[in-house]
């Protein structure tokens, strides 16, 4: 759900005092815990330290971003890979491609000279 428009956006104050009167290119980056927030036109520029959960993901603010929360940004969880013995001979396949490809590239460089 999304919040009222009779309350108007979230926006964290400690955030709009910590970016008030500054340059976005002179300013490093700003941390934040605060993943709720949203993005404001005033945060254009500036990168931001989005806490995951675990460390700051530096999210840089565009114009495309205003009107989202800066956690959509700062992903909490940590894709592997899906696993199984079909994707492993698949990933064999494609490194015994790229050895051959690698070798005949040598082959025909040494017959050049």
């Amino acid at each position: 759900m999304t919040r009222s428009l009779k309350k108007g956006p979230y926006i964290d104050e400690r955030l709009l005092k910590k970016i008030q009167g500054k340059k976005p290119l002179e300013t490093g980056v700003i941390k934040t815990w605060s993943r709720s927030c949203q993005i404001s036109p005033e945060m254009i520029g500036f990168t931001f330290g989005v806490h995951n959960g675990k460390v700051h993901v530096e999210v840089l603010v565009t114009e495309d971003m205003v009107g989202h929360r800066l956690g959509e940004f700062s992903p909490t969880k940590k894709f592997i890979k899906h696993g199984g013995k079909m994707q492993k001979d698949q990933e064999q396949k494609k490194k015994e491609a790229e050895i051959a490809s690698a070798q005949s590239a040598k082959a025909a460089v040494a017959d050049k000279k």
